[in-house]
């Protein structure tokens, strides 16, 4: 994607250290590693990519807040989200693993930690191995709301997740259904989320407005990759005034109801606001 790039941790920091000074209070990391293995084992080993990448941020800017993906796609050979045995993800064997990484991004350093990976009951499963190990300060931002969409594309090709197996349509949710929206949030809420994303953003508006009329808690929203992509493909074919969308969507967004947007149109939309 334009001006989107695989950053190795000296030069994460400096995008971090851009982030900051253009006013963007926080960023997300996806790690890529080495290797992968059918387990994942990369993403809570102490010194993964993120766990690394986690420290260097904080140790140059311990007023930026580091939020940490909490996902086993980035880093399985099979490229789905959770263990897989004989063709199926297996819900429950995938906590244990979940938890394990998410501790391992909270002893680095990170602010927030955001499980993506849609397993039932690993909100409940991370705040409780937090809280054991004396992370009890730290807030679950939670995909509540992760649909299977097809605008993941270009962020899937270049983490290398795309399952050569199966899809992700058993434990992401249908891109028609709203009410199991609600119920994957209320759940989330229970188990002590203390942040519930909408992912996609643009074309689940709607879905944003329903969870933020119905609880109390900050919703989020991720425009994603493709939506990011879209836009740039098109503003360079001269077809829109990328400026002006960016801006647009962006507003459509918080206007729906989120009081937190993740974008890959940060730095452009903060220089944009500023200006």
């Amino acid at each position: 994607m334009p001006n989107a790039y695989q950053l190795s941790i000296d030069y994460l920091v400096k995008e971090a250290q851009e982030a900051s000074r253009l006013g963007i209070p926080a960023v997300i990391l996806f790690g890529l590693p080495k290797k992968k293995d059918a387990r994942g084992s990369e993403a809570y080993a102490p010194t993964g990519i993120i766990q690394q990448a986690v420290k260097a941020v904080k140790d140059r800017l311990p007023e930026l807040v580091v939020i940490t993906d909490v996902c086993l796609c980035e880093y399985t050979s099979h490229g789905h989200c959770g263990v897989v045995k004989e063709g199926r993800v297996l819900n429950d064997p995938t906590l244990e693993l979940l938890a394990r990484e998410a501790v391992s991004h909270a002893k680095a350093g990170a602010d927030l930690v955001a499980p993506s990976d849609m397993m039932d009951g690993r909100v409940k499963a991370i705040r409780a191995a937090l809280d054991q190990e004396g992370f009890e300060m730290t807030p679950i931002l939670s995909y509540a709301a992760k649909y299977a969409s097809a605008f993941y594309g270009p962020f899937r090709e270049a983490a290398g997740s795309s399952p050569p197996i199966g899809d992700r349509k058993s434990y992401q949710m249908d891109p028609p259904n709203v009410r199991e929206a609600l119920r994957e949030v209320a759940l989330d809420i229970e188990e002590g989320a203390d942040i519930v994303m909408v992912k996609p953003a643009l074309s689940y508006l709607d879905v944003i407005h329903r969870i933020r009329n119905a609880f109390n808690v900050p919703v989020a929203a991720y425009q994603v990759s493709g939506e990011y992509a879209m836009i740039k493909a098109a503003a360079r074919l001269k077809w829109l005034d990328e400026d002006r969308v960016v801006i647009e969507t962006l507003t459509s967004i918080k206007r729906a109801g989120a009081d937190l947007i993740l974008t890959y149109f940060a730095k452009d939309a903060a220089r944009l606001l500023q200006s």
